[in-house]
């Protein structure tokens, strides 16, 4: 079952369009040209007006960024940097953040597909209607390499606020005082349309510094896939009949980190180990270790460990190193590739390899054509991080019709960024540290 799948006929067309660009290896897209990255500190998105996002929450935290279209990768984010109250400036986070590949096999081993780089994904930008982004605005976006290239122009990029309930609650010592804050959300999305699905493609920059990258698939069940006579399917007709084709969504995000506008990032990864309680404990120990990631890396998420990229060249008001925590979500890991073998890939930045699989960027002879390939021993001085998520689509009656929006994502979240909670109300602002009651 490719879920939401064009008809066999408009799959050739779509991919006959494409093989200009797919064989030239070029990125082009709408929007100011893309800059390499730099080590060299910048405090503000570095684009024109019309490319500019930038949103001040009203809880006070100010996010700003660059957008522009990728020609593949479709919506992609630059110069994106943080300003909770209380700081004089923008702290940058990140150079860069994108997808990095949808990958598509069959449980049947009929078909995969690579739909940034194998299947048209940035020219199926779709039309957003206004009640789509409320209270928000839709910008206009060129389509590169558009399938209509009379109209490239599409109204397909929302930016608007939302709330995410409680930031925090807190009622400590005092019966009369309740200290609590609904959080707020920068949200920033497209929809782009794969055959009968529809990927929707969502950042949220919370007010807490903490950064969400969701992809969602929606859409439509394809009506052609319906034939998985070989027992891998699931039966969603009448009885036994209309057996739709399992598939994974093998998807990958490309993060090109530059804390306090440096792109010589360390990274860290902590193992906690636990030991049964000894005689006389009234409980287990733990131990964390940290161990710093000098060379590239291809890791495994495991319960009791964590990365984290840390600023070489910058330090909260603590005078800790500022850093930024990976998170990552509920996955369902593809054994089938070598590519989707692990959850994390650490790889220095180098400007050909631009997407996880089926790669267009030139690397020569030998580099391979997958992020697995690049993890060769390499010293990290600008390390780049890509993020697998799978999700294993076994479709349900349910699904049909429209099909409800299934996520997978992961978060990046600040770990000493700031000296105290971004959000901290003014009356607690003396509590940082050993701090006593009443003083």
């Amino acid at each position: 079952m490719r879920v939401n799948r064009i008809s066999r006929a408009r799959r050739h067309a779509a991919l006959g369009v494409s093989v200009a660009a797919l064989a030239a290896g070029v990125t082009t897209g709408a929007g100011p040209a893309a800059a390499q990255p730099k080590a060299a500190p910048a405090a503000a998105a570095e684009c024109s007006a019309a490319y500019k996002i930038e949103q001040k929450l009203s809880s006070g935290t100010t996010w700003r960024m660059c957008w522009r279209y990728d020609s593949k990768a479709g919506l992609a984010l630059e110069n994106i940097s943080y300003q909770p109250k209380g700081e004089a400036s923008p702290i940058k986070v990140l150079n860069s953040a994108r997808l990095g590949q949808i990958h598509v096999p069959y449980d049947d081993g009929s078909v995969e597909y690579d739909d940034l780089t194998g299947f048209g994904f940035a020219q199926g930008l779709m039309n957003l209607d206004p009640g789509e982004c409320p209270g928000g605005t839709i910008k206009s976006v060129k389509v590169p390499d558009s399938w209509d290239p009379d109209h490239p122009n599409v109204n397909g990029l929302c930016t608007t606020t939302r709330s995410r309930g409680h930031a925090y609650r807190m009622q400590g010592n005092s019966a009369n005082k309740v200290y609590q804050a609904q959080g707020k959300d920068l949200l920033v999305y497209s929809v782009n349309q794969v055959g009968w699905y529809e990927y929707m493609t969502e950042w949220r920059f919370q007010d807490d510094g903490t950064v969400t990258m969701n992809l969602g698939a929606t859409g439509s069940l394809s009506y052609e896939d319906y034939d998985a006579g070989d027992g891998r399917g699931w039966p969603i007709g009448k009885g036994p009949r209309a057996q739709a084709t399992s598939h994974s969504h093998n998807a990958f995000w490309r993060l090109d980190f530059a804390l306090d506008g440096s792109s010589k990032n360390r990274v860290e990864q902590y193992d906690s180990t636990v030991t049964a309680a000894a005689q006389g404990q009234q409980a287990a120990t733990v131990k964390t270790t940290r161990t710093p990631v000098t060379k590239e890396l291809a890791g495994d998420a495991k319960s009791y460990r964590w990365w984290r990229m840390v600023s070489a060249v910058g330090k909260n008001k603590d005078w800790h190193p500022r850093s930024y925590e990976i998170v990552p979500g509920p996955s369902t890991k593809y054994p089938g590739r070598s590519f989707t073998k692990h959850d994390i890939y650490v790889t220095e930045y180098n400007q050909c390899e631009q997407f996880a699989s089926n790669n267009t960027g030139n690397c020569g002879t030998g580099a391979g054509k997958s992020v697995d390939k690049w993890v060769n021993g390499q010293t990290l001085t600008h390390p780049v991080v890509w993020m697998n998520v799978g999700f294993h689509h076994i479709a349900r009656d349910e699904d049909q019709q429209p099909m409800p929006v299934h996520w997978q994502g992961f978060s990046i979240a600040p770990r000493d960024v700031t000296a105290m909670n971004p959000l901290t109300p003014a009356e607690l602002a003396g509590q940082n540290g050993h701090w006593e009651f009443g003083s």
